[in-house]
């Protein structure tokens, strides 16, 4: 199956327009007032010249053939809408995170060309001077946060600017599976890259329009009748900012689902959370490894309401660690937590899934397509084989990266006629054909020739009850080059016990990755996505030998 995303929410909003779909406070859209409102907003786009520029078919795998709209919000329905509303106008929505200061946002502006920019109000100041350090965009377009700004100067209000636009149909009617969707990385091992995909594949890969054994559905029929059978509401509870948020929202529409935000949208309200789950009957939701579910399993054990339907938690980004899994099942004893191994570049790629009553094992099973290759990228390695390669994954893959043809052809090599996608992780084959991941290479620490992969040390770390949080790095080392470092942070009342850490430690990996030395902080540092910032991390350990000041918040200790 080959479809553009707008078709199939027409599919379905011509099916189920009744149903709800987007609740966020006390504002409830059912699919056709969503599909209104996104119409509408097509309208202001295409009123302002906003849409497609090339022959989607026709143009380089790094270039873009649409105008594109870069969302500078945060979480609310006119997210989503927006996202849908580009596609309808044949732009293409981009993903931005408000987190940036104003060179890191005027440089994603920038990469992208930019023609339009939708803003929360409360981000108004920033990007008044961030607009003069680039070409300005040829339509700004504010949502009212309530943050008491003014219009800044051309701006148009969202809900002013919707209210006289047809909400019937959409500009053009003609998308097309080869449209793009893009997604920015997070930029943490460099500049922020825009990943392009078509539609099509996009769908497929990242969205999950695949039966339970990986197959592909069989077209839109079929996804129409799969949604009639089914009861999903989920809560993504990281930003829409990023893919794994705004990638369950949109797979929850297409399988005629209600998404849920929640209701505080400036900081993660873990008990807040929780009570909006419960009162929605939620039966799905998203986060970031153990950074989401520990303050969960906190709020729960303060008396935080439990979600009676909540069925499915899946972590994205990050692997959830035994102990905090355990803390969650303690209060939600019938939920399947599901890990996911993906990316960006790649998709979705392996899932590693545990029933109620399962043992959690770090493994696992391949999505069609993933396999991993050998060291040197020059062939597919067979299952069993002792060797620690690359995960990668080939066939409904993206295109490149925005702009970049000398990234695109690094990180999509074509090996043997077949083109494959190879985001960085390591991982090695084991005899059943599962994946027994190790870490990202950027984060890989080499020492006296060793490579020791900083995800699988913290995942050993986290074993010992009184860890909260952990990040790995190195730190310069005249014996061994660089040395393995763990900047830890304890639950309340745990006092340091770096001999304890360690023993743990050495439960579940080789001598030579024990940490060096155990740097204890209050909180460890994040994104608010819920991945670790690394660049955070090293200075925190430099600020525990004298040699930088620590960042905000940061107290290091060493121990």
């Amino acid at each position: 199956m080959d479809v553009a995303f707008t078709h199939l929410f027409d599919r379905l909003c011509d099916a189920y327009g009744d149903r709800e779909a987007l609740v966020w406070r006390d504002r409830r859209r059912t699919f056709a007032e969503v599909r209104g409102e996104a119409d509408r907003f097509a309208h202001v786009l295409a009123a302002h010249g906003l849409g497609l520029r090339a022959d989607p078919d026709s143009v380089a795998a790094h270039e873009s053939p649409h105008d594109h709209v870069a969302l500078y919000l945060r979480n609310g329905p006119e997210y989503l809408i927006g996202m849908l509303g580009a596609w309808r106008a044949r732009a293409c929505a981009t993903n931005i995170n408000y987190r940036y200061v104003d060179t890191e946002l005027a440089g994603v502006l920038a990469d992208q060309s930019c023609a339009a920019i939708v803003y929360h109000g409360s981000f108004a100041d920033t990007l008044a001077r961030v607009l003069e350090r680039i070409d300005p965009p040829r339509l700004l377009v504010r949502v009212d946060d309530g943050a008491g700004d003014a219009l800044l100067p051309g701006a148009l209000d969202y809900h002013d600017a919707l209210a006289g636009m047809r909400g019937d149909a959409p500009p053009r009617d003609d998308q097309s599976p080869a449209d793009r969707y893009v997604l920015y990385t997070g930029g943490t091992t460099g500049a922020p890259k825009g990943v392009l995909w078509r539609q099509g594949d996009f769908l497929v890969r990242a969205l999950g329009l695949r039966h339970a054994d990986g197959s592909e559905l069989s077209g839109e029929d079929e996804v129409v009748e799969r949604a009639g059978r089914r009861r999903l509401v989920s809560m993504p509870l990281p930003p829409f900012m990023h893919g794994a948020a705004h990638w369950n929202a949109l797979s929850t529409w297409l399988s005629g689902g209600s998404v849920v935000i929640p209701d505080e949208v400036i900081r993660f309200d873990p008990a807040g959370a929780l009570a909006v789950a419960t009162r929605e009957g939620v039966t799905a939701t998203v986060i970031v490894g153990d950074a989401f579910a520990r303050p969960l399993a906190d709020a729960l054990d303060a008396g935080a309401p439990v979600p009676a339907e909540l069925r499915h938690v899946l972590s994205s980004g990050a692997i959830l660690s035994r102990p905090v899994a355990e803390r969650l099942r303690a209060h939600l004893p019938g939920i399947r937590l599901l890990d996911v191994l993906g990316s960006s570049e790649a998709g979705r790629q392996a899932l590693n899934s545990t029933a109620p009553g399962e043992e959690r094992r770090a493994r696992f099973g391949r999505d069609p397509g993933t396999v991993v290759l050998a060291d040197d990228r020059t062939r597919v390695l067979e299952p069993g084989e002792d060797e620690i390669g690359w995960v990668a994954t080939r066939g409904r893959v993206p295109l490149g990266y925005l702009g970049d043809p000398d990234k695109t052809a690094a990180t999509f090599p074509t090996i043997d006629g077949l083109r494959y996608v190879v985001p960085g992780d390591r991982a090695r084959l084991t005899a059943e054909g599962t994946i027994e991941l190790h870490g990202r290479e950027s984060v890989t620490i080499n020492s006296g020739g060793e490579k020791i992969f900083a995800e699988e040390v913290e995942r050993a770390v986290k074993e010992h009850r009184d860890v909260a949080d952990v990040l790995v790095v190195p730190r310069p080392s005249e014996k061994w080059g660089s040395e393995v470092v763990a900047i830890v942070a304890l639950h309340p009342g745990a006092g340091p016990d770096p001999e304890a850490l360690e023993a743990t430690a050495r439960r579940h990996i080789a001598g030579f990755k024990i940490p060096k030395a155990f740097v204890f902080v209050v909180e460890v540092p994040r994104f608010p996505s819920g991945k670790p910032d690394y660049a955070a991390a090293r200075l925190i350990d430099e600020a525990a030998r004298g040699h930088a000041a620590a960042p905000d918040g940061a107290h290091p200790r060493t121990g």
